[in-house]
Order: structure tokens, then sequence, then C-alpha cells
């Protein structure tokens, strides 16, 4: 039987061992660049992907990020993330891993294989939910046992592989291929595959949030500043949303309890609980309340089918 591509040899991998460091970095490199190229076919797939985690957060389901080895790496990395970037609830957020998440340098390969493991952690999620599950191969059974208890609980599935025909997209509402050549070393999947996952789980969440309203014009406006380095970033964020000085952002992040979008309106003339009406009223969308307050009879609503200027 034929290897899938992510376990088969690369034809420019014989005698790399041999090699001198700078020509296997180079040979390394290029299996990287090659795993992103294949990324792009897959953009239609990722915005219906972000489409579906960004409505699901909207109802109040959660994303449950689900994997086993390098691909549950990846997940875990984009998932861990979306708190602090985009002012996702942390509670919105949950991470199943097959083994559990690792403690220090110990990650057991055996437990990709354990359905019951998955079984019990597909107990947690919710009708509502979306599952986002990452397997390489897409036939690894903690990955698929999560996607199929996930569709049995009414969650939605968007299955994320690198192998064309995998089983796990049959349990998908959206699935996202991403066709990366054979790794360099040999089913190191980490390397290219691991790459490949990772940008495109980086699209998906971004234009997630994009579509959340948590970006305005590059900036992420959703931000939780819990450090020094994130709370000048929001300062900065507002004086140029605004047009005022430091002084006044600081002041009108201060009046908003550190959130930049009430922030903003704040700094161009809101009371706080003014900012945070008109924010409720344009479904927080920043760019739509920044309107409102420019033409006071302008529909402080964006067109939820439109997803472009307006947000």
């Amino acid at each position: 039987m034929a290897l899938p591509r992510t376990e088969s040899l690369h034809p420019d991998a014989g005698g790399i061992d041999a090699l001198p460091g700078a020509e296997v970095l180079r040979r390394l490199l290029g299996g990287q660049q090659a795993a992103l190229a294949a990324v792009e076919p897959a953009i239609p797939a990722l915005e219906a992907a972000a489409d579906l985690m960004a409505a699901g957060l909207r109802a109040g389901g959660r994303l449950v990020y689900a994997g086993a080895g390098s691909s549950a790496l990846m997940a875990m990395a984009d998932g861990l993330e979306l708190p602090g970037t985009y002012g996702v609830d942390p509670g919105r957020i949950v991470i199943l891993m097959a083994g559990g998440m690792p403690r220090d340098g110990r990650m057991a390969g055996d437990t990709e294989d354990d359905t019951a493991e998955a079984l019990a952690a597909a107990g947690t999620i919710r009708a509502g939910d979306v599952v986002i599950a990452v397997a390489a191969s897409g036939a690894t059974p903690y990955p698929m046992v999560i996607a199929r208890e996930a569709r049995a609980r009414g969650a939605s599935v968007i299955a994320i592989a690198n192998n064309p025909g995998a089983p796990l997209f049959a349990l998908a509402d959206v699935a996202v291929c991403l066709p990366t050549p054979p790794e360099v070393i040999a089913g190191s999947t980490r390397m290219g595959a691991g790459t490949a996952q990772k940008a495109a789980l980086n699209l998906a969440s971004t234009l997630m949030g994009i579509r959340l309203g948590q970006v305005h014009d590059g900036m992420m406006v959703g931000l939780v500043a819990d450090n020094a380095k994130l709370r000048g970033r929001a300062r900065g964020m507002v004086e140029r949303i605004a047009g005022c000085d430091g002084a006044a952002a600081g002041a009108a992040l201060a009046a908003a309890g550190g959130a930049v979008k009430p922030a903003v309106l704040i700094a161009r003339g809101l009371s706080p609980d003014a900012a945070r009406e008109l924010l409720d009223s344009c479904d927080g969308y920043l760019r739509a309340a920044l309107a409102r307050i420019n033409d006071p009879g302008r529909n402080a609503r964006p067109d939820q089918t439109n997803h472009g200027s307006e947000r």
C-alpha cells in the first residue's frame, strides 16, 4: 500500500546526512517554503473556517482545538494566543491534546491511538461548539474520535490535514487540505506539515478576529493589555485612532478599564457609559461606532453580510 505523502521519502533527501551543514539547512528551508506554498490553495476553506469560528463565538459556543503530537502543539499555540490577542474569553477556548498538555520535555507517542481517552475528552464538547481537529495524516485516531463525537453532540467541525482524501475530512463541516510535499526528514511532520498547519491556523484565527471586530486598520483593538508592552501598545492605538496625545489616551484607557475600543470613543468625547452603549449597538465594531459619531444618522450596525470596509 502506498504511503501517505506525509510519510513518503523526499526525492532530494538522499545523502542529506553526509552534506555540509549549510547545504542541509538550505534543503530544510526549501522544504519549509514548499510547505507554505501548499497553504494558498486552501484560502477559500480557511475563510469558511474563520466564518464558522466567528459565528460559533458570537452564538455563545466555544472553540475546541483537538489533536495529537506536533499537530496538537500547533493547535494549542493558536488557541492559547486568542485571549490576549483578540480578547476572546479564555473560558471559550478548550484544548484537547492526546495525553494532555505536556509539563516537561516528554510527549508520549502512543497516546494518539488512545480512543478511550479521546471519548472521555469529547464528553466536554457541547452543541454549538466549533471543533478544530488537526492531524497531519488526517487519520490519527484521537482527533478522528473527537471529530466524530463532536458531530454527534451538535458541534461543528473544522478538519485540517496534510494528505488529500484524509478520512478526517469526511467528518468535517469545513475541510482544510494542506497538501504539503514529503518531508525532507521523512515523517517528521513537525517540519513542513507543522509549518503549513501553523500558518493555516494563524490565517483562520486572525480572520476570525477581524470578523469579530477585534481588528481596526491592522491594530488589535480587542487585546487584553496585561503587561507594560501591551499597555504601551494600547495607548499608541488610542492615540492613532482617536487622534489624541499620550496623556489623553492614557486617561481614556484608565476610564475604560484598559479596553482599547471604548477608550477610543472616550477620547473622542463620549462618557464611559455612552462609549460602551454605542459599541454594544454596533456589535463591538469600532469602525461602525466611529462612523456613528461622525454621522449620527448613520446605521450603527455593520452589514453582517459584508466583511469589508465597515469592519
